[in-house]
């Protein structure tokens, strides 16, 4: 598979010829004339949300941290440098491993948005590390050191390395689903840890702050939901049985490192987590991400804290769910339906 060329003006690609990958595009945007729709609700979307990290007020939680027990602190911390990880990862992948192969202009636009909102959630985490914890440098380098979150992230790399390194129709396919686990299920243990602070009253600003980020990461998951469903119906004969047993065995390894990850911040200290409602609600998010592509689900189970969906609201929520202030910043009447 090639990358694209920057600038094509030998191509005659029509607009309903136009592909996700594979195609010959001109270069030029020709944002009038488009095929993938969605695509450029989804690019509207975005841009109605944005958002700045300091606008986040973090100085209550400048005291709630200091009264945080040991074991809160040593979860938040390394609640951060996972995330700090996943959004530095994506900031480059998106630009530098997704983007040059795919071919369609509107669909372009989305990725790079999305990398801007990834480089905007790396400033976030910048703001709330310097803001509240009085280890900086040791959470900015817990991923050298700690070998359960290295271990994670090498899991998680493992699929976008060999887009790289060996870039072909079936690993681009598994790219999309690696970033569909990875938007969909891999920061989750970490936003509701944060948002468990949250319901007791501690950390509201650092809660904010996700809600925003997970906002954003939200409408991620969206593209790659629809890259994938569009895929399957123009290029069906890659959804091989054989790649699909390879894309289970991916959300199965998600579900597996994603509820170790959350067992292991928490360590059974904070109250509302238990082992066994983490690992649920991990695998009831993996079930939803398989459902939105067509997929069979793994686990059936139901949802174990439906609490946390009140934190994280984005649309339908013009308040700030703390203090009533008015901090949704979407200007557009968009909605999720339309994807």
């Amino acid at each position: 598979m090639q990358r694209k060329k920057i600038y094509n003006p030998d191509s005659t690609e029509k607009t309903r010829d136009r592909k996700i990958f594979g195609g010959d595009p001109t270069g030029i945007f020709e944002l009038n004339n488009i095929k993938y729709q969605w695509a450029y609700n989804l690019w509207e979307m975005m841009l109605n949300n944005t958002w700045f990290p300091k606008e986040v007020d973090m100085t209550p939680d400048v005291q709630d941290y200091k009264h945080l027990t040991d074991a809160e602190k040593v979860a938040y911390d390394k609640v951060l440098a996972q995330l700090i990880f996943m959004d530095s990862l994506q900031t480059n992948n998106i630009i530098d491993n997704i983007n040059p192969f795919i071919t369609s202009p509107e669909i372009n636009l989305v990725l790079v948005r999305q990398s801007f909102e990834e480089a905007l959630h790396s400033q976030s985490y910048a703001v709330m590390v310097d803001s509240i914890s009085t280890n900086s440098d040791e959470i900015y380098e817990l991923w050298r050191r700690d070998m359960m979150l290295k271990s994670k992230n090498d899991a998680i790399a493992k699929v976008y390395n060999e887009l790289s390194s060996n870039p072909n129709d079936r690993n681009i396919v598994k790219a999309m689903f690696a970033n569909q686990i990875l938007e969909g299920i891999y920061f989750y243990s970490g936003f509701t840890y944060i948002y468990t602070l949250a319901r007791s009253g501690k950390m509201l600003g650092s809660a904010q702050m996700i809600r925003f980020i997970q906002r954003d990461e939200v409408t991620h998951l969206l593209l790659f939901q629809n890259m994938i469903n569009v895929t399957k119906r123009e290029r069906p004969e890659l959804f091989t049985q054989d790649l699909l047993d390879e894309v289970y065995a991916m959300f199965k390894d998600a579900v597996r490192l994603e509820s170790a990850w959350g067992k292991y911040i928490t360590q059974g200290q904070i109250l509302g987590l238990t082992d066994n409602i983490i690992e649920q609600y991990i695998q009831y998010l993996a079930d939803e991400r398989l459902r939105a592509v067509g997929l069979e689900k793994l686990y059936n189970v139901s949802h174990p804290i439906k609490w946390v969906d009140d934190f994280s609201k984005f649309n339908d929520q013009k308040t700030n769910f703390f203090e009533g202030n008015v901090t949704n910043y979407s200007k557009g009447s968009l909605d999720f339906d339309d994807f």
